[in-house]
């Protein structure tokens, strides 16, 4: 097969990636398991809510129309007939002429239509005197106010946040539908790889990219399943692949999607499915794999962590989304470039940053080395229909 299949745009890669994302279902879960979960399906109010009609303020249920023209110079004069009980389901009933005292977040007495706060009434015995008059419906939510019957509470895609899980507990909803967390296998591939906890000898170097990619897809809300190290032959990881599609949602390949004779990975996907793409129009990251095997989309990465990182910001992340439910927002800030930014057009290129004072220094070095990972506060992005961009130019830098 031909080392590269066809170089193509980043969007038109991403639109591949995206069309064979598989849905990873929906599960029911406890409330108190579903905060932070992504909701599967819209709730709607079982019933009205709160239910009944409750005073928002410590103060006298009364009928609004016999506080009319009230004042501190001529106050309204109503018979008290007691007071309202936390919690109670009898507030009792109100006539004309006469209050009783409802604390907040009591139930309003039948016949009352306001609620008068405690602070513009005066107690004289068994009268009170009302300093101000009262507008109907004035200090009282109403049966309904907060959902009608029926009424969608939250819709579906939701991140679930505290607050939600609050009011479903006001509404008695107790169990839920959620999207199930999507698995992400990581393949790390490489001869000369080693794990982390290793001392490298000559020719070796620690396994990295493991470690980049299941953070990242923890960061997208997604679950990692580490399938270790594979050497470069092509039986080793034709074996792990065949095991990672049965084990997660998607497959990420670390290494092995470059020009190199020995780098396996698009000859074993294709061999267990279908390549779809082969060389995407970015930099760093051209030799990216797409891939679909027994319906898992499988994404080869390029073997340097800061070109595999770019390939995870740029191309992973909307399928982890798209699968998850969960985007990854974007911070961006202005800033003028300190020094001008090469680049060919037709290629989408990620040059990382350090910001300083409202300046963009762009950090350029040599393949492989990750120092400009951790040294930068984030990237520009110079657009295919770009030949770059010049000392001075005014750009967006994406935060990390």
């Amino acid at each position: 097969m031909s080392r590269f299949l066809r170089v193509i745009p980043v969007a038109e890669a991403i639109t591949s990636l995206l069309a064979i994302a598989p849905d990873p279902g929906v599960e029911m879960v406890g409330l108190e398991e579903a905060p932070f979960r992504i909701l599967g399906s819209d709730i709607t109010a079982p019933d009205d809510m709160p239910g009944f009609a409750r005073s928002i303020v410590d103060g006298y249920a009364v009928t609004a129309s016999d506080t009319a023209g009230a004042g501190e110079a001529l106050p309204s004069m109503l018979l008290s007939t007691g007071r309202v009980e936390m919690g109670s389901s009898d507030p009792g009933e109100i006539g004309p002429g006469s209050c009783r005292y409802v604390p907040t977040g009591g139930m309003v007495p039948k016949g009352a239509d306001a609620v008068v706060m405690i602070e513009y009434t005066e107690e004289m015995g068994d009268q009170v005197l009302v300093n101000r008059p009262a507008a109907s419906g004035e200090n009282i939510v109403a049966p309904d106010e907060d959902f009608t019957r029926g009424e969608v509470i939250l819709q579906a895609g939701r991140r679930i946040l505290p607050q939600d899980a609050g009011v479903l507990a006001a509404a008695g909803i107790l169990s839920l539908p959620v999207r199930q967390v999507p698995r992400i296998a990581v393949i790390a591939t490489g001869d000369e790889l080693i794990p982390p906890t290793a001392d490298p000898l000559p020719g070796q170097v620690r396994d990295v990219n493991s470690i980049v990619c299941e953070t990242f897809i923890r960061q997208c809300g997604c679950i990692p399943v580490s399938c270790g190290i594979i050497r470069d032959n092509p039986a080793d990881l034709t074996s792990a692949l065949q095991e990672a599609v049965q084990r997660a949602d998607a497959v990420f390949i670390s290494g092995g999607s470059s020009k190199d004779e020995r780098d396996a990975s698009a000859q074993v996907i294709a061999a267990l499915g279908k390549v779809l793409v082969h060389g995407i129009a970015i930099s760093p990251g051209k030799p990216t794999i797409i891939g679909d095997v027994a319906g898992r989309p499988v994404i080869g990465l390029p073997g340097h962590p800061s070109s595999a990182f770019i390939v995870l910001l740029a191309v992973a992340a909307p399928l982890l989304a798209a699968m998850s439910g969960r985007q990854m927002p974007l911070r961006s800030i202005p800033a003028t470039l300190t020094a001008g930014i090469p680049s060919a057009r037709g290629r989408e290129d990620y040059v990382r940053v350090r910001l300083y004072d409202g300046e963009a220094h762009p950090l350029f070095s040599k393949s492989g080395l990750l120092h400009t990972l951790v040294q930068s506060d984030g990237y520009v992005i110079v657009p295919a229909s770009s030949e770059g961009y010049e000392q001075g130019a005014a750009v967006e830098v994406i935060l990390w």
